[in-house]
C-alpha cells in the first residue's frame, strides 16, 4: 500500500514537473521578443556614448532593419532551457511547500506565502542561472562567454539574480495565489479561466513593481564583460547600483517598467491558463 502511494506520488510530482515545463515554453515563445526589447532598454545608458534617449519603438525599428524578424527571437533557445529548469522548480516547490506546511486548506497568510514564494524562486534561480546568463548576453550582443570567462562565467551575477528572483516570485507566486483564493472565497468568479486571468493581472502588476530595480541592476551586472586588464565596470551589486543612480538617476531602476509590465502580464496570463488547464487534463487538483 505505501509503495502504491509512493509510486503515486511521484507520478503525480513528475506529471506537475512536466505541464509546468510546457506551459512555460509557450508563455516564453509568445513574449520573447517583450523580453529582448526590455532588455535592451534596460542596457541603454551604460554608456556614455549611447546619451541619446530611446524607447520601445526605436529599440524594435534598430533590430528590424540590422536583425530582421528573426532578430526579436534572438536568445529564444537558451531561453527556454531555462524555463524547463526555472519554473518547474520555482511552481513545483511553493505548492510543496505550501501543501507540506498547510495540506488541508489554502488559510496561509500573505507574508507566509511571500517568504514561500522567494525560497523557490532562489532555489531555482541558481540552478537555471547559466542559461539566463546566455540569454542576456544572446540578447544584448551575442558575445561568446566560456571561451573568453570559463565556466564560472556562467555563474556571473548569480547574486543579482537570486535577489531579483526571490523579489519576482514573492510578488508572482504568492499575488497569484492570495488573488486567486480571494477571486473565488468572495464569488467574484468560480476556479476557471476568469478567476485565473483576474490573479494573474494582479500577479504581473505586483511582481513588476517588486523587481524592476533589481532586474535592471542583475541585467547590467551579467551583461559585463571583463576588459583585457580583467576589470569590470561593476565590482558588486551594490556598486552597480550606486553608479546606475549617480550617472543616470533613481528613475533608471525601472527602466524598462512598462516593457516588463507588458511582457509579464501576457506571459503569466498564457502560463497561468495552460497550467490550470494542463493540470485539469491530467487529473491534477487546482493550483
Amino acid at each position: 500500500m505505501k509503495a502504491q502511494e509512493f509510486n503515486d506520488g511521484r507520478r503525480a510530482h513528475t506529471t506537475k514537473l512536466a505541464v509546468t515545463a510546457m506551459s512555460a515554453m509557450a508563455a516564453e515563445t509568445v513574449t520573447f521578443p517583450i523580453d529582448l526589447i526590455k532588455t535592451r532598454l534596460q542596457l541603454h545608458g551604460e554608456s556614455l556614448v549611447s546619451s541619446r534617449r530611446t524607447s520601445a519603438v526605436r529599440v524594435v525599428s534598430e533590430i528590424l532593419r540590422n536583425d530582421g524578424v528573426l532578430g526579436l527571437y534572438k536568445g529564444l533557445s537558451p531561453a527556454i532551457i531555462r524555463h524547463m529548469f526555472y519554473t518547474p522548480i520555482r511552481i513545483v516547490n511553493y505548492e510543496f511547500l505550501r501543501n507540506f506546511l498547510v495540506p488541508a486548506d489554502h488559510t496561509l497568510s500573505l507574508s507566509s506565502k511571500a517568504i514561500i514564494g522567494g525560497i523557490s524562486g532562489v532555489i531555482a534561480q541558481v540552478v537555471a542561472n547559466p542559461a539566463d546568463l546566455v540569454r542576456v548576453r544572446m540578447q544584448a550582443d551575442s558575445r561568446m562567454i566560456i571561451r573568453t570567462e570559463g565556466v564560472r562565467g556562467l555563474w556571473k551575477g548569480v547574486l543579482p539574480n537570486i535577489q531579483r528572483a526571490f523579489l519576482v516570485n514573492m510578488g508572482e507566486l504568492a499575488c497569484y495565489d492570495h488573488a486567486k483564493r480571494f477571486v473565488i472565497d468572495n464569488n467574484i468568479a468560480n476556479d476557471n479561466i476568469y478567476a485565473h486571468t483576474l490573479s494573474s493581472i494582479m500577479s504581473g502588476l505586483s511582481a513588476t513593481t517588486l523587481s524592476c530595480p533589481a532586474d535592471v541592476i542583475k541585467t547590467r551586472m551579467m551583461n559585463q564583460a571583463a576588459d583585457k586588464q580583467g576589470n569590470c565596470k561593476y565590482s558588486n551589486s551594490y556598486d552597480c547600483l550606486v553608479k546606475t543612480v549617480k550617472v543616470e538617476g533613481l528613475k533608471a531602476l525601472w527602466k524598462g517598467f512598462f516593457p516588463t509590465w507588458a511582457r509579464l502580464g501576457p506571459w503569466q496570463f498564457v502560463f497561468w491558463v495552460s497550467y490550470e488547464k494542463f493540470r485539469q487534463i491530467a487529473g491534477l487538483s487546482s493550483f
